[in-house]
């Protein structure tokens, strides 16, 4: 996915014609951020796992390069806000309304 990691304005009208309000919009994108960002710290944590020993040896300074290569790797990537907006706005996420879709009242 080619998502820019600098800042964007953003017509608030565009994000909003999904779901009809902004409120409802920005609360679907932040729980698709959550999701994101949670999976890419899973991700980062057991890549880095790997490296993990007890044992002091000559390597440590090669696995040490390694380790500081993945996490600039991970430090590049577009913040999770930036690629849940662009999902958003592509369409790609499912939004559904719980309570409409029981028939029951809207809070």
């Amino acid at each position: 996915m080619a998502v820019k990691p600098s800042i964007v304005t953003r017509d608030i009208t565009d994000l909003s014609t999904t779901t009809g309000n902004i409120y409802k919009s920005l609360n679907v994108i932040s729980k698709r951020a959550r999701q994101i960002s949670s999976n890419v710290r899973e991700e980062l944590s057991g890549k880095l796992a790997e490296f993990a020993s007890t044992v002091d040896n000559l390597e440590e300074i090669f696995e040490n390069r390694e380790q500081i290569e993945i996490s600039k790797f991970y430090e590049r990537m577009p913040k999770p806000t930036i690629v849940a907006i662009e999902e958003f706005s592509e369409g790609k996420i499912l939004v559904r309304d719980a309570v409409k879709e029981e028939g029951g009242i809207e809070i």
